[in-house]
């Protein structure tokens, strides 16, 4: 009887087991249901929201605006750089297979998404517990690339997919590896196997080795870790990684493989400048004011000299560099040649800090380069450089100015108080001109900005431009002739229709051929004799040094017989630094820069000038003013 007790209570036990198993059953089976449809739903919904596919196969690119040196290097391209439609039957077998092995080995046999690839990868990051390998396919890279944005999502993923299905149904393999390849991201805004052959290796698409294919493809990992320009040698190491990637699928031989990997790498340096961002950034903004509107990609051919400016830009960077104890951070140099062309332009000495450009938008004071406009104006008066003046104490109410080494030194001559830079003599002098027509003078030769008429005027106090100042003394160097500064040559499309063509107009004369024979003498004795000795070359040079009020700015403004160049440095926040003067830093800058120009074979190195005298000057007769 216990025993029919018993078997009657497990029976119970078994079907109320049974009942409850079969109640979940119902629950994780509707509960399926629910996520099925939710899931439909999610993709449907994507499926709605994608972008409009044939509108994003036929959509026309941004121009972009490739700014080119004078050798016809390139310097920056603005907009997304591409280049003409190129096909796999123009390219070497190993240069479409070198990215389909590091991409998508699988590219020909699946149906847009690798199952076996996003197993692998998923198994792979699962076990290192982060994102360390993707699993994109080709098609997919293309759908994302072509029709969406690069933003992680589920959505986008979603999206990515779909639109993968599509394209595999509607292009075949070999016309989506087309779209890839023209597509494409591959690193300094260029975007496309062939402009990236073009700016990394200076050739077509079609006349890569296997060894710059292999770099191509593994830039694709990171464009910019890989640039062969920016890391040459990350990018050969890469290179090789993807040589032997290939010999292990098969794709080439070992005797292809050694023979790549021996293979001198490419020095595509040379096809680009480095550096002169700035000027590059100058230039795009002149292109928009004289085209608005464009529908074409625009190449602008620039006055630039690729050796001059990135001599220019290494010689200043070292400078400040070595003088940061002094407490100086920052600098700019232009360079001129006599007919206003912008040779090298540094704006400062760190573009990706600091895109301002101190060479053309910064205002500082000019301290004594601004001197010679106030000599010029008394030579235009009928004085001579050896006329004297007197070097004496002044003082107007509160203001009581002071030479650099707050000595006086009674009588001298307009020539010798250029050349010491004296701040008494050139006041005395100027009371014996209009200010009025000490400011025509300067905005005549070139000065641009707001200049006020008062007595500190003379001291370079009012703030200029450095491109300025270098037109403005180029006014004296090219004989008295104004040469506004320029930078764009001609502008043109990829056709090769000139768009643009700087206008070689006829010099305006600003200045008289006397003046300008005794103003170039006295600031050729600033260098020989004065405060700009550091600037001495073997050969003729001029110019005039420049230093503000508890040394905020510092400037070195010459010329030789072929360029202008004008030389800053301080810092941005207008801090003092540490006794420099514009007869140091700037002048050393200014001299090892200008030695980069002169062809020092063809000069005989003068012998050793004697230290000047007045009596070694041409015998004029003198004025003597006094005040």
């Amino acid at each position: 009887m216990a025993k029919k007790i018993s078997k009657k209570k497990n029976t119970k036990k078994r079907k109320k087991s049974q009942k409850k198993s079969w109640m979940w059953f119902k629950f994780v089976f509707k509960l399926g249901i629910v996520f099925f449809l939710l899931i439909a739903g999610y993709v449907s919904y994507c499926f709605i929201t994608l972008p409009d596919i044939e509108d994003a196969v036929s959509r026309t690119r941004t121009p972009s605006t490739t700014i080119i040196a004078e050798n016809g290097n390139e310097i920056y391209t603005f907009g997304n750089n591409y280049a003409q439609v190129i096909y796999l039957k123009d390219l070497p077998d190993y240069v479409p297979q070198a990215i389909i092995d590091v991409e998508d080995k699988r590219f020909y046999s699946h149906f847009g998404f690798d199952i076996i690839g996003f197993a692998r990868a998923s198994v792979v990051n699962l076990i290192k517990r982060r994102y360390a390998q993707g699993a994109s396919t080709i098609t997919q890279q293309v759908a994302k690339n072509l029709f969406l944005t690069p933003q992680k999502s589920i959505k986008r993923k979603v999206q990515e997919l779909l639109i993968a299905f599509w394209l595999e149904n509607k292009f075949s393999k070999e016309q989506i590896l087309t779209l890839y390849l023209n597509r494409v991201y591959l690193g300094a805004g260029t975007y496309g196997i062939e402009a990236a052959s073009n700016r990394y290796f200076g050739k077509n698409s079609a006349d890569l080795s296997l060894k710059e294919a292999a770099t191509l493809a593994g830039m694709l990992k990171a464009p910019s870790r890989y640039n062969p320009i920016a890391n040459p040698d990350l990018a050969q190491s890469r290179a090789e990684v993807v040589l032997n990637l290939m010999y292990e699928n098969g794709s080439i031989t070992e005797e292809q493989l050694n023979k790549a990997i021996k293979e001198p790498y490419h020095d595509s340096s040379k096809y680009k400048v480095e550096g002169a961002r700035h000027f590059a950034d100058m230039v795009y903004a002149e292109v928009n004011t004289y085209i608005a509107e464009r529908n074409q990609d625009l190449y602008v051919s620039t006055t630039l000299d690729q050796d001059l400016q990135q001599k220019a830009e290494w010689i200043l960077k070292d400078a400040i560099q070595s003088n940061k104890n002094k407490n100086v951070s920052n600098g700019a140099v232009v360079i001129l040649d006599y007919n206003g062309a912008i040779k090298a332009l540094v704006g400062g000495v760190d573009y990706n800090k600091s895109q301002f450009n101190i060479a053309t938008q910064a205002l500082r004071q000019s301290g004594s380069v601004f001197k010679p406009f106030v000599y010029i104006r008394a030579l235009e008066q009928g004085f001579t450089p050896n006329d004297i003046i007197e070097d004496k104490t002044v003082k107007i109410k509160t203001w009581q100015p002071q030479n650099y080494d707050k000595k006086t030194y009674g009588l001298v001559s307009l020539n010798d108080a250029l050349i010491k830079s004296l701040n008494l003599a050139t006041i005395n002098l100027s009371w014996h001109l209009e200010s009025k027509d000490i400011i025509k003078t300067a905005r005549k030769m070139g000065i641009t900005t707001n200049l006020k008429n008062n007595p500190a005027l003379v001291l370079g106090v009012d703030e200029v431009k450095l491109i300025d100042i270098a037109s403005a003394y180029l006014s004296i160097a090219n004989g008295g002739y104004a040469a506004w500064p320029y930078a764009i040559s001609e502008i043109y499309t990829k056709d090769g229709i000139q768009l643009y063509q700087h206008d070689m107009s006829e010099q305006l004369r600003v200045l008289d051929e006397n003046v300008v024979s005794d103003i170039s003498k006295m600031l050729e004795n600033v260098i020989k004799y004065g405060t700009g000795k550091n600037a001495s070359l073997p050969a003729f040079a001029a110019g005039k040094t420049g230093t503000t009020q508890d040394y905020k700015d510092a400037w070195f403004v010459g010329w030789t017989s072929d360029y202008v160049c004008a030389v800053w440095v301080g810092n941005d926040d207008n801090s003092p630094m540490d006794k420099i003067t514009g007869g140091n830093l700037p002048a050393q800058i200014w001299k090892k820069i200008m030695l980069n120009t002169l062809d020092l074979e063809s000069i005989s190195v003068s012998a050793p000038q004697e230290k000047f005298e007045q009596k070694n000057q041409p015998k004029k007769k003198k004025k003597f003013l006094f005040w």
